[in-house]
């Protein structure tokens, strides 16, 4: 999605999360894992059961 809303950063996952989810791309029980980093090498992710 970064040629609709450009480079968003820190915003780019829930962002995608959101798009994936108003598409129906998700559904009840789902698994998802979230990866991200930043500058100076930092990162973090999440794992979500929808």
């Amino acid at each position: 999605n970064i040629g609709k809303y450009a480079n968003t950063s820190a915003a780019s996952v829930p962002l995608a999360l959101d798009e994936l989810n108003r598409t129906g791309g998700l559904a009840k029980g789902d698994i998802i894992i979230t990866l991200g980093f930043g500058a100076g090498l930092t990162y973090g992710g999440n794992l979500i059961v929808w």
